[in-house]
């Protein structure tokens, strides 16, 4: 009886090796592509924008900026926007973006630009603010801009073109 305890360790012992071996180079033949992280994130490349509201498409050029870089990033995106002061759209986005806000000189019609670190801001009337904004971009072609966006709230959809 004392051999059999004696042995059974060391028999226990080299089962659990060979067990280990066997193991480790099954592994190691079978190494599958770790998937990748679903945090990462693609931003797009291109700058161009193209913005809907309702049946009319408006082409936007985003700056090369770390703000207009992470906007990009939550693309495409359906929002409603809020009429402000008869000049402005505004919609509160999904995150806060980077911001590197200043006063500009004149707020023009076209200008999308960033209120805060997470408030989009599209504006259909030129006026004098003393308000910071971070500028994203502008839109190429402003005819019928202030039709379509109306009165009221509105939905808008921006993607990357």
């Amino acid at each position: 009886m004392r051999q059999f305890l004696f042995a059974s360790p060391l028999v226990l012992s080299i089962l659990a090796s060979i067990v280990a071996c066997d193991k480790s180079s099954t592994l190691i033949n079978d190494i599958e592509p770790m998937p990748q992280d679903s945090s990462t994130t693609v931003v797009p490349s291109s700058n161009t924008l193209a913005i809907s509201v309702g049946n009319q498409v408006f082409t936007a050029t985003l700056l090369d900026n770390p703000t207009a870089k992470a906007f990009k990033a939550l693309l495409p995106l359906s929002i409603d926007m809020i009429e402000l002061n008869a000049n402005e759209k505004y919609a509160s986005l999904p995150s806060n973006l980077p911001i590197n806000p200043s006063v500009p000189a004149s707020i023009q019609v076209g200008d999308l630009m960033m209120y805060g670190s997470n408030t989009l801001v599209l504006f259909y009337q030129s006026f004098s603010s003393t308000y910071s904004y971070t500028k994203l971009g502008t839109i190429n072609n402003i005819t019928g801009l202030t039709t379509a966006l109306g009165k009221g709230n509105v939905k808008v959809h921006f993607e990357i073109k």
